[in-house]
């Protein structure tokens, strides 16, 4: 990915992806607060972009629930999950997840066991304190992860159901002002799952994968 975790311009290297990837860090550093209107021509100067990379954010923030669009009004940062919201959605991802690791299990092949490998040490190599520009790098890390494992699965339904939860995203924005609390035991539930898949077994995998977000569910709802 190509963002500024601070409040810098995006990258030219991947434009689209580095105002995303900006607009990303601001609703997760409050920059953007929930309730906030999100002027596409205001973005565009501030970010020197036309309006084109700024709509498709949007829209692909819009997915992860992140951002909410009203007719005729335009684009704004939802508010914090509830309680029950979260819940929901973690009980979402316990659904699709695992169907992914299973599936994943099922043709593993080792380049795609050094990249979970990749995304481990990046996560343990990480630092996660309370801004986003600290945890920046382990959320990446962190989505990564799952990211790669809904790909190996090869079904593109699931795959956009698993994309269109917004999961990571929805979680890692409750950690601004507080850093990640729960990266001790998440490394170690990563690594649980990247054991089971590598082994073949996709009845494994499944277990270890919603065993982890289960347990992500719990952590999120202390």
């Amino acid at each position: 990915m190509t963002a500024s975790p601070s409040t810098g311009r995006p990258r030219r290297v991947s434009l689209a992806d580095g105002v995303y990837d900006e607009l990303l860090s601001r609703l997760f550093d409050n920059t953007l607060p929930p309730g906030t209107w999100m002027n596409i021509d205001a973005l565009a100067r501030d970010l020197e972009v036309s309006q084109t990379p700024i709509r498709e954010a949007l829209a692909r923030l819009e997915s992860t629930g992140l951002v909410t669009r009203a007719a005729l009004r335009g684009y704004r940062a939802a508010p914090l999950l509830t309680a029950k919201e979260l819940g929901d959605l973690m009980h979402a991802r316990a659904v699709v997840e695992p169907a992914n690791a299973a599936l994943a299990a099922a043709h593993a092949t080792e380049a795609f066991l050094a990249g979970l490998d990749e995304s481990i040490e990046r996560l343990a190599t990480s630092p996660t304190g309370p801004t986003v520009h600290e945890y920046h790098s382990y959320w990446q890390a962190d989505e990564q992860f799952h990211d790669l494992i809904a790909r190996q699965a090869d079904n593109a339904f699931l795959y956009r159901a698993f994309e269109s939860l917004g999961g990571q995203a929805q979680r890692f924005r409750m950690f601004g002002g507080l850093g990640v609390t729960d990266a001790e035991y998440a490394i170690a539930e990563h690594r649980a799952i990247r054991t089971a898949l590598a082994s073949g077994r996709p009845e494994a995998a499944e277990a270890a994968m919603l065993d982890h977000v289960v347990n992500v569910r719990i952590r999120s709802l202390d």
